[in-house]
């Protein structure tokens, strides 16, 4: 063979390998990053849509994660004012006998909410967790019962608490994916909660016989320092649990959750963290449709003193979209043949259908802008006479 065909072959076979090498690529960028955990999920949390998740429906233990759900539950009984920050909450002996991540409360010992809560979500602290437990259902038996109901409420159907601050216990499990609509609810619902998830040092006083000492906090999740765009939210490791996180960031405008559990140690938590977040910046992205109040049509109003009202849009729809430059979003109006009156102000008359490649990617509720009341005996009476005026000199 002449040395022009050795070279030919030789470069047919550089072809061959960067044209496998490119394949591979593509096919490992298409099934996402490879994540070294027993379960993982990312969420967009606008929407809901999970992007990418491996195991997001296996059983595993939380360890500290559980707290989102202490956290929604200390947010929830802040808004409904059955507590309130500067309570003060005095320390149980079962409360201060927690034993992992704690800040060392003392039987009757007083904190009060917002200390024990910022100490909850910097420091992951176990007593502290145990404490607003009991301070807002009377005892932490009672506060599991709340957590359960929480959680069926929210669809989380593979989770079951058994306590309220995530040490192992048998039959203490939930899953990535259940852990992602707790942690969706309470940033949408409260995202307040940032304030303290995203602070890295801070500091409580102890207040004991002994006199005041303070007690440093620092934050157990090093996302906050090491990926931009991070806004929370809880770790957690036990040694059955191993390593676990959810995390949460925000760029672009959009929010992501991601769960991983069981990683196998506290740096591969987080890296897989950002692989997973890095996964969804990259191929995703939040289209805004129609603002609030923009008009998408008309509908009957029967027996109404206005015959036609315009309907609007209720609240702006951000559609998920893979990301590319050519996306087209389309849309369809469904509304209702009509309304009977009186129509409240808000009321509902139909929806707006996004669409992307045949798939629905969101929704938005239309609304009857004003109130229209009903027609008196006079209007119909006249209306009648209008309508048989016209067709009488449209004969003509």
């Amino acid at each position: 063979m002449t040395f022009k065909g050795i070279c030919s072959k030789i470069a047919v076979g550089i072809m061959c390998i960067l044209l496998f090498s490119f394949c591979f690529s593509a096919i490992v960028c298409a099934q996402g990053p490879n994540i070294d955990s027993k379960a993982s999920l990312l969420m967009e949390a606008e929407t809901g849509k999970v992007l990418i998740e491996n195991n997001a429906h296996e059983k595993l233990a939380p360890a500290s994660v559980t707290k989102v759900m202490t956290m929604l539950l200390i947010y929830e009984a802040i808004d409904q004012e059955r507590i309130k920050w500067d309570d003060n909450v005095t320390t149980s002996a079962h409360a201060a006998s927690m034993g992992g991540s704690q800040i060392f409360l003392e039987a009757e010992e007083q904190q009060t909410v917002r200390d024990l809560t910022k100490a909850i979500v910097i420091a992951s602290a176990n007593d502290a967790a145990v404490a607003m437990a009991e301070f807002i259902a009377g005892s932490e038996e009672a506060f599991v019962t709340m957590m359960n109901n929480k959680a069926k409420a929210l669809g989380m159907d593979n989770t079951n608490f058994v306590n309220s601050c995530g040490l192992d216990a048998p039959g203490h499990l939930t899953t990535a994916f259940d852990i992602a609509l707790m942690s969706r609810e309470l940033i949408l619902k409260y995202p307040e909660v940032f304030k303290f998830a995203q602070t890295r040092l801070d500091k409580i006083t102890h207040k004991t016989a002994r006199g005041a000492e303070e007690f440093g906090l620092t934050n157990t999740n090093k996302l906050i320092r090491n990926y931009p765009g991070t806004t929370g939210l809880k770790t957690g490791s036990t040694s059955e649990a191993l390593y676990c996180i959810s995390a949460t960031a925000e760029k672009e405008g959009m929010q992501l959750i991601a769960v991983v559990l069981a990683a196998p140690d506290p740096t591969v938590r987080f890296d897989s963290a950002m692989k997973l977040f890095d996964y969804g910046y990259s191929n995703f992205a939040l289209i805004a449709k129609e603002e609030s109040g923009t008009a998408m049509g008309e509908i009957k109003i029967y027996k109404g003193k206005t015959e036609l009202s315009p309907v609007v849009i209720k609240e702006q729809t951000n559609v998920l979209v893979p990301k590319g430059k050519h996306i087209v979003i389309d849309s369809e109006v469904q509304l209702k043949q009509s309304i009977d009156a009186p129509v409240t102000a808000g009321q509902k008359a139909g929806v707006v259908i996004y669409t992307h490649e045949g798939q629905e990617v969101g929704r938005s509720e239309l609304v009857v802008p004003e109130e229209i009341v009903k027609a008196s005996p006079k209007d119909m009476m006249d209306r009648m006479f209008r309508r048989w005026f016209y067709r009488g000199a449209e004969r003509v």
